[in-house]
Order: C-alpha cells, then structure tokens, then sequence
C-alpha cells in the first residue's frame, strides 16, 4: 500500500478557529474554506495544491486512496476534511499525534514543533501566523507560494517523523489507531434533535425550579461571597482551601470539596437546599453538552471523538469537548444524551461490556486460583466476598451486603486504606465506621494473600526500576520492566510501554517513597497503584484485541470505558450478537487461563443498548 502524507491549511480568523471550536463545528462551519493542502505519496516529492473546493476534490481525486494508508498529524481534522468535504475514504487512517501519545506518555507536549524539535528532524514554519483573517483570494501569488511552502515543510516534516517514530511500533497498535479514529472520520451515528432540544429546556427549568425553591436570587448562589454570606447567616462556617495555583485560601464550594458535598447532609434542611441549588445552578455541563448535541443534529451525522491512548495506562478518553465516556445515566433527566444517540435506518446497536475485566485481570495476574476459579465457574464472587465478610451463607446475603462485597473485590485489590474504603462506601450511600472497614479489609487480604504479594512486587518493581535495573512478574513473566535512565518503563503485552519518566525516591519512615514527573508536576506512586495501573493497561490490552476481532465484521462504533459499541443490520442482530459476544469473551493469546465473559444488550438507541 502507498503511504500518502497530507495536510490541510484553512481558513481562521480571531473568532472561528479550532481554539473556539470544536473540530467537527469548525469543518462543518458555513465559514469553513480551505486554502490549499500538501500531498507526499510515499518518498516522492510533496505537492501544493490550492483553489476551489471543487477543484481540489477533482485533484485528491487522482490519487488511489482505496489500496492507500493515509498519515497525517491529528488525522481527526485532517482526516475528517477529506472525509466529509472530498468523499476521500483511504483504506487505513494513521497518526502522528497518537503514536506520539502511545510513545511518550500523554502528558508530554505532542504538537508538530516539539516533535519535530524533540527527534531533531527541522524546524516547523510560522508563515500561519501571517495567514490570520484572509481567505484564498486574499492572498498575492507570492504569498500563496510562500503558505504553500509552509504546509509542504509541515507534510515532510511528518513523513519523517512517522519514519522515526514507526520505526517497530506494535501493528496491533496502529490498527486500534485506525479504528479509533474511523469513529469521528467517518460517522454513521445520528441525533434525535427533537429529544434535545426538550432535554435542554428541562435541564434550563430544573436550575429555575431550585432557584426558586431555595428562596434567593441566582446572583446570591452564584457569586462566592454572596454564597458565604447566606451560609453564615445560617450558622455554617463556610468552607475553605488552599488554591492550587495560587497558594491562597479561597471557598471550598466545588462539587468535589468534600467538606461542601458533607453539607448536602446538613442537620439543618435549609442548609441542605441551599447546597443543592447551589451545585444544580452552577453546573453547566449537562446544558453546554446538550448544546453542543444540537449543534451537531442540526449539521448532519455525529462522529464520535475518542481519544486513542488517553490515559496513563493507555485506555481511550473523550475528546472534542464531548466526553462520550462519562455520559450521564442516572438522575432526574439522565440518559437523556444517550438515547438521543440513534443507530442509522436499518440499523440497531449492540452495546457489549466486559464484565469485572479489571478485577479478572487482578487475580490473573497475582495467580490467586481460587478467585480465577471462580470467575471461571460464573460464581457471583460478590456474593461470595460478601457472605465470609458477614460471616452468612451465600444464599442470605442482602442486596447491600452484595454491594459492601463488590466494593471490596474492586476497591481493595489494591491496597486501599480503611478511611478511603469506608468514604467510597459513603459516596455511594452505605454508612460504616473506619473499625468495621478495617474488618473488613483484614478479611479480604487473608482470603486473597497472592494479591497481597503482587503488591509487594510492584513495589520491588518501582526499586528496581530507580536502580535502572530490569525484571518481570505475573505469568510467564508476561509484565516486563525496567528503565531508560532515571525513566521507569513498564512493557505491556500490545507491544507499548507505559511510562514513569523521572522516576525518584527517598526513604520515608515505613520505606522508600516513589514519584515520577508529569506535565502537572510530580506524582507519588506505590506499589498498590502501580497494580491497578498495569491490571487497567492489560485490560485494555485485551479489550484493544476484541475491538479489532469485531470490527472485522461490523461497524465499531464507539468504545466506553470496558465496553465496545456496534451498528450492525436489524436483519443480522442475532447473529451480530452472537459473534460480537464471541469475540468479547475470547481472551488474548498472551493470556492464557484468564477467564473473560461479557453482558451484552440492544436498542435502536445508544441509552437502550447500553441498558444502564
């Protein structure tokens, strides 16, 4: 297959830019215009080409995109021009910006500068500083050739860090590349615009209703001091913080301020309201999403912004300023943005979830056999924590006492202390004192010991890491370590490696203590989180490998969090159905013995697929 490298230069003033926008409201904007694009097939001299958009569909036109890998850097606007202005459609989409990511961490500055800067490759233009405001027949003819080559330098630029940074990156990998980012590149998914625009005016009146309800002005819950006034007039003290970035005291009134969310449980009901409308009125992202939603129905089909490696351990995130992953399900007006979420005529979605993949992967890997065993047999292991926890047959465990069992295979597999396992059995409305937590936790650490000895050797991993020596753990060694200099690295079965760049420690009073460097500064690590972060980064390893068998044969057309969405024909659903659960409950080849199962659902909706 040829390799085609390509760049777009557009049209952007002070107001309509890709800084206030999004990527598909900007392409999909009246105002869009493209001035010119830059093409490079394989090693051969890059082209410049500019005019009208008729013209330059007729010039990409001439190229075989059909048997072509197209490469560009952030293929997600690139790639979305050619798709949905030109009708070009290349048989496999690559990217710079996400092999970067997937190299180097996603905390490390991926533009085209550093890049480049960071491999000594040359050195990005800045004739696109000059191009502000004007549009293709703004430009002089010199000044036309001049952006043109600008945009070649950029294209090249490109082709020769693909060159650098390819060079042995996982295959598997650059397929997971290209699916991911075939979800907004080419959409199949559309928008209820009628069920929106009624959500917006719902969400718009329940903030009225809880102004109205808690008897002040919106300016008085609104502004921070007014909001401090009317707690104290009501004998709170409001609460406070040290600001981050200031290094000052300021209110602790955010959402997730624990000591505001405490008063949500006020002795005094007024307090309570007070609180409640205060956080109802100052979030704005269920209304400025739903807006976003509207944009998006009213320009045509939705292409959905995943982000391809995220997050530290390589799973996808949301992008685009619609976070796909965390939309709401429950709540007086939740679900609403899901079922607005609608699979094309013809069409039903499959939405098909890996079941406690994470907490399958823990007991894998710590090759703690009987808790395999039984995920292996389908035992309800909730159930079964639950009942030694309460000292009860299985077949007498409560409801809440099934969840207090969940919430301590998820939450203790990785050393959780006692005070933070009984505050996450509070956020979630189940009451216990630190004593009965630290019960609780002893039980769990007896019964599952191997767990505890991963720990241990995640933590003899950071160790040997800061000495810049190298090891493996788990299965057949399948978990590699060791380190580039003061640079941790930990080898996943893809082929990636996750990072912990400046890696250090000191000696604490129980230890050593670690911390490696992020773009937000340091972060402390420990042999508990690294656990949770290599057990998250397989599960994504072998969620990554599902994906591809499924898209072999139906659409993929969203991935959240464990769970892998699909469009396939109404006619097919059964079949559709039965081969994408297969597939979700196929384990990796480098996994052997580690039991893998998936719940599946449908609908004609995101929302009734995902059966929340």
């Amino acid at each position: 297959m040829d390799l085609i490298t390509v760049d777009f230069e557009t049209y952007y003033d002070k107001d309509f830019s890709l800084r206030k926008m999004t990527t598909e409201a900007y392409i999909r904007d009246p105002r869009f215009e493209v001035v010119g694009v830059s093409v490079k097939v394989n090693n051969n001299d890059t082209e410049w080409a500019s005019g009208t958009h008729e013209e330059l569909k007729e010039y990409l036109h001439t190229f075989d995109w059909g048997t072509s890998v197209l490469l560009c850097h952030n293929t997600l606007f690139d790639g979305a021009i050619l798709s949905w202005l030109f009708d070009v459609h290349p048989r496999v989409l690559t990217d710079t910006l996400c092999i970067a990511r997937a190299l180097h961490g996603v905390e490390v500055g991926g533009s085209l500068h550093a890049l480049t800067q960071r491999y000594g490759l040359g050195t990005k233009g800045t004739e696109v500083l000059d191009a502000i405001g004007k549009r293709r027949l703004d430009f002089t003819d010199e000044e036309l050739d001049k952006y043109g080559d600008y945009c070649i330098n950029d294209v090249e630029l490109t082709y020769k860090l693909f060159n650098v940074m390819g060079r042995g990156f996982p295959k598997i990998e650059l397929r997971l590349i290209d699916c991911t980012l075939r979800m907004f590149v080419e959409p199949v998914l559309e928008l209820d615009l009628g069920l929106l625009e009624q959500h917006l005016e719902d969400t718009k009146q329940i903030k009225e209703d809880l102004i109205t309800s808690s008897g002040v002005t919106k300016k008085e819950l609104m502004s921070n001091p007014k909001f401090a006034e009317l707690l104290e007039g009501l004998g709170v003290i409001p609460p406070t913080k040290i600001s981050l970035t200031t290094g000052k005291e300021t209110f602790a009134f955010a959402k997730n301020d624990e000591q505001f969310k405490a008063l949500l449980e006020h002795e005094d009901t007024r307090v309570q309201a007070l609180v409640t409308s205060r956080l109802g009125t100052k979030s704005t992202l269920e209304e400025s999403r739903t807006e976003r939603f509207i944009g998006i129905a009213k320009r045509g089909l939705m292409p959905v912004p995943i982000r391809y490696y995220a997050a530290h351990t390589g799973r996808w995130g949301g992008d685009d300023k619609i976070n796909i992953q965390n939309l709401p399900s429950r709540g007086v007006n939740g679900k609403k943005l899901k079922n607005s979420m609608l699979a094309p005529e013809g069409y039903t979605m499959v939405d098909c979830d890996s079941s406690q993949i994470e907490a399958r992967v823990l007991a894998w890997l710590a090759g703690q056999d009987d808790l395999v065993q039984a995920f292996a047999n389908g035992e309800d292991v909730y159930v079964v924590m639950a009942a030694k926890i309460y000292g009860i047959p299985e077949d007498k465990v409560t409801k809440a006492q099934r969840f207090v069992g969940k919430t301590t295979i998820l939450g203790c597999g990785y050393g959780m202390g006692a005070q933070r396992f009984a505050e996450q059995l509070k956020s979630f409305g189940t009451q216990m004192d630190v004593e009965e937590a630290r019960r609780i936790i002893r039980i769990y650490r007896d019964s599952n010991w191997k767990i505890n000895t991963l720990w241990r050797d995640c933590q003899n991993m950071l160790v040997e890491m800061s000495r810049g020596n190298s090891g493996s753990f788990g299965p057949d060694g399948i978990v590699k370590y060791g380190a580039d200099g003061r640079n941790g690295w930990v080898l996943l079965p893809s082929g990636l490696k996750m990072r912990y760049d400046d890696l250090q420690y000191e000696q604490g009073e129980r230890g050593p203590e670690f911390k490696y460097k992020t773009r937000r500064g340091y972060t402390r690590i420990y042999g508990g989180k690294v656990t949770e972060n290599v057990c998250q980064a397989i599960a994504r390893c072998i969620i990554g490998d599902q994906m591809l068998a499924i898209a072999k044969k139906y659409k993929v057309a969203l991935t959240v969090h464990d769970s892998v969405v699909c469009c396939v024909p109404e006619d097919d659903l059964k079949g559709a159905t039965d081969f994408i659960e297969g597939c979700m409950k196929a384990t990796s080849p480098w996994a052997e013995g580690l039991p893998i199962t998936c719940e599946s659902d449908n609908g004609k909706s995101y929302g009734e697929a995902a059966g929340d």
